[in-house]
């Protein structure tokens, strides 16, 4: 592991580079052709660079440094002043950001021939697995690091998608002949339905808002309103969605057991698949199924169901690409309602962050990869139009997109195959630059935050609570991952790998400290804060085995506090192993950190 403290000798161009006429004696020229000497040669007049200013006006008078956000720099929000950038640095910044924004064509790095290749080339991936892996290599499962066969990332054992018996997520209570009615049947009553679908817009909705509320009660309610037999020949594929949204409500209950509140998700989920196996999902694809789907593959990993949801939604994709959901609506379907089209876009989005950032948790190769709908063309309809959507959750569904069109562009792919994320230093560095670029296109109110503003805000605002958290603990983890990659010209950036794990977990301890139960059932923001933990002991080891490293680890600021990162992250993981209820891949997992606080 090569690390960035190293000191490098690098030749200067003034001093060690000569060539003829330059840096040569003036006894080995030709006196005729000497040039004059320094007394008597006239100095040019130094030239300066015409280089736009990117900062604000403001950090520029106070010559403070700015992060160059839009459309406030973090310096002017604490500061309370004006934020003002010259007409060329808005012109740059948008340039920058639409081109993370084009058509999707992401295509691997190629190894180059007779080049080194490290076996792992990010420090966030180091630590763990191989030799579990290898003891497993005579079971047919999959062995990727995120999925069943790591104990620590998922629980193990046998989960099939489709089937009869207990050992599949979906577990079989359907006769042949039962058809939608059936499932229809097993609805609990509206008190109890309208109970866990607050409870799923009060959790879930906020990180995942994907469908349009006041549409979706106006369904549901005529739903109700009907008769039984009217009721029978309901949209299957929006029972399927209004089964997996209780399923979801179900996961953040808090007054029941959490065996009861298990076995009570477990069944809505099945009634959801039922429901979509009598819509002919496989066959045909609608909005609502497509919502259904991504809410079901969310269900299946916060059930502990990693490589359930994974294969699941490789079908959904199939059905997202054959409904033609990542096309244009402008083009596909031209003559439908600004509604619609405002629909398609969001339940591709959807889609698109769901693939990206799974693949990232998993190092699987991306699916989502090819597609023409813009970022910039999700707009905030009228307020009076059936079409709008809170400007807050719209503003985290553009950065969410953006960030996933980054991510999926530079990090999915490498990560996939094992690539290094940079090829060379100027590489990496550029890649930095788009990330913070991306961060400073977020709104302030995702970006200016800290524990005690997150506890204060939670007082009114949960739901911008939960979207900062979640959205801050995306960006860092993969600031962190390419800061992490190394290669043999590319070195770990050891302080700003340790600095972006530090910011990405502080997000989950202020989710775990704020809203627990949610913290718990929430696997993916649990799983990221674990991959984060990992990393900081990975890289904190390779540090310690630097000359004067252990003393390093106990003097610097930065390695002190990335150690109490890891210690607080056991503390957490220890308190959800607790009881006869406590997760067992939360005490695996207290295992495997412990042993970098050795």
């Amino acid at each position: 592991m090569h690390l960035d403290g190293r000191r490098r000798t690098l030749s200067n161009g003034n001093s060690s580079v000569t060539s003829s006429g330059l840096g040569t004696r003036p006894g080995d020229r030709d006196s005729s052709t000497a040039s004059p000497t320094a007394e008597t040669q006239p100095q040019k007049k130094k030239q300066k660079r015409n280089k736009p200013t990117l900062s604000c006006f403001e950090c520029v008078e106070r010559k403070t440094k700015c992060d160059r956000g839009r459309p406030h720099c973090l310096a002017c929000i604490k500061r309370q002043t004006d934020c003002k950038y010259a007409p060329v640095a808005n012109l740059l910044e948008e340039t920058t950001r639409s081109a993370a924004n084009g058509r999707r064509m992401t295509k691997a790095p190629k190894k180059k021939p007779g080049s080194h290749r490290l076996s792992v080339p990010n420090a966030a991936d180091r630590g763990f697995g191989a030799n579990r892996i290898n003891s497993l290599s005579s079971v047919a499962i999959a062995t990727s690091t995120g999925l069943l066969s790591n104990v620590p990332y998922s629980s193990p054992g046998s989960s099939n998608v489709f089937g009869i018996g207990s050992e599949h997520p979906f577990a079989n209570y359907w006769t042949c002949e039962g058809g939608l009615p059936e499932v229809i049947s097993v609805l609990p009553d509206k008190l109890q339905a309208d109970i866990l679908l607050n409870r799923y817009f009060e959790c879930v909705d906020p990180v995942y808002p994907m469908l349009h509320r006041q549409t979706f009660y106006a369904d549901y309610e005529h739903f109700w309103s009907l008769g039984i037999h009217d009721r029978d020949h309901t949209d299957a594929a929006f029972v399927a969605l209004i089964f997996v949204m209780l399923a979801l409500g179900t996961q953040f209950v808090t007054s029941t057991s959490p065996r009861e509140r298990k076995q009570t998700a477990e069944f809505y989920a099945s009634a959801s698949n039922q429901a979509l196996r009598m819509s002919s999902y496989l066959s045909s694809a609608s909005v609502k199924s497509i919502q259904a789907m991504v809410l079901i593959t969310y269900f299946l990993i916060n059930d502990n169901h990693a490589s359930d949801g994974w294969a699941f939604g490789g079908i959904l994709m199939r059905q997202a690409y054959a409904m033609g959901l990542h096309r244009d609506p402008n083009i596909v379907t031209p003559d439908a309602s600004p509604f619609e089209k405002q629909q398609r876009r969001k339940v591709w989005q959807a889609v698109l962050l769901q693939d990206t950032f799974l693949t990232v948790l998993l190092s699987l190769p991306p699916s989502a990869t090819h597609t023409d709908v813009s970022v910039d063309d999700l707009i905030e309809a009228d307020s009076a139009s059936i079409a709008s959507d809170d400007p807050t959750d719209m503003a985290y569904v553009r950065g969410s997109w953006t960030l996933a069109n980054l991510v999926q562009e530079t990090i999915c792919s490498p990560r996939s195959l094992d690539v290094p994320i940079c090829a060379t230093v100027r590489h990496k560095s550029k890649l930095v630059a788009d990330f913070r670029a991306v961060y400073r296109s977020f709104p302030d109110i995702f970006r200016s935050w800290d524990a005690e503003a997150m506890a204060q805000l939670a007082r009114d605002n949960k739901r911008v609570v939960r979207q900062t958290l979640f959205l801050s603990s995306n960006y860092f983890h993969n600031l962190m991952l390419v800061h992490a990659s190394e290669s043999p010209d590319v070195p770990v950036n050891v302080r700003g790998t340790l600095e972006a794990a530090h910011d990405a977990i502080a997000a989950f301890f202020v989710l775990f400290s704020l809203f627990e139960a949610e913290a718990r059932v929430w696997w993916v923001f649990n799983h990221r804060a674990f991959l984060e933990a990992l990393c900081i002991g990975n890289v904190l080891k390779e540090v310690a085995k630097e000359p004067g490293g252990d003393e390093n680890l106990l003097k610097d600021p930065l390695f002190v506090r990335a150690k109490t990162d890891i210690h607080r992250m056991v503390q957490i993981l220890q308190v959800m192993s607790e009881g006869e209820q406590g997760s067992e891949t939360a005490r695996t997992r207290v295992q495997v950190l412990s042993e970098f606080l050795l």
